[in-house]
């Protein structure tokens, strides 16, 4: 439903539920760290649901013009978190649960709405939409384990030992080009099956929960 073949008024709400899912999943990072004890990026102005603050304006061209893009990184010293292994996992963790919190909260608030005799085609009704369409999408992406994407701080912390640092550095420099191989490959080569199966069976799965589908 998101970026449909809609008039005008439908991309601008898809393109506000965008902008809202993502400055929700860039705050809960900045406030897990904060809550973690570094106030790296409560100091760079990023605990804050402002958009502003979080789109990058590459990453926010791209993503308007073929769908593919990104924010900015919300920055963290890891070495001020409470739970120096475990640390960066709960402030990358923080990211997706925010989208699973969006999601839920949408889905909930569609199936109020409808009951109250809201029509299926309002304005509100599409926002909603969009945003647990982008939300479920953003989860799905997210947990992808290369880096830069917040998967990767779980699979980087249970690779934890010196056995493993060949490795670690490996994923952490070369992530950005591993990551951007998969997507070309997966658009080139598989016509977005891979992205695309994934993202259709967890939003069919939430529209399900909701008895939306």
């Amino acid at each position: 439903m998101l970026f449909g073949n809609g008039n005008l008024l439908q991309w601008l709400v898809s393109t506000a539920a965008l902008f809202a899912a993502l400055s929700f999943h860039e705050f809960s990072h900045a406030a897990a760290a904060t809550a973690l004890g570094d106030d790296t990026a409560k100091n760079a102005g990023r605990l804050t649901l402002n958009p502003l603050a979080h789109l990058d304006l590459t990453g926010t061209i791209l993503l308007l013009t073929i769908g593919f893009g990104w924010g900015k990184p919300v920055p963290y010293n890891p070495y001020n978190l409470r739970g120096q292994k475990w640390g960066p996992v709960m402030v990358g963790a923080a990211g997706p649960a925010s989208n699973v919190l969006l999601a839920l909260l949408s889905g909930i608030a569609v199936k109020i709405l409808l009951a109250t005799g809201t029509s299926m085609d309002s304005t509100l009704i599409f926002f909603l939409v969009s945003l647990l369409s982008v939300n479920v999408m953003l989860f799905v992406f997210n947990l992808i384990p290369i880096p830069p994407l917040d998967g990767s701080k779980f699979l980087l912390a249970a690779l934890d030992g010196p056995q493993y640092d060949r490795t670690r550095f490996n994923l952490v420099t070369r992530g950005p080009i591993y990551l951007l191989i998969l997507i070309l490959a997966d658009s080139f080569l598989f016509q977005g099956a891979i992205f695309g199966s994934l993202y259709h069976f967890a939003f069919s799965t939430v529209l399900g929960i909701f008895g939306l589908n």
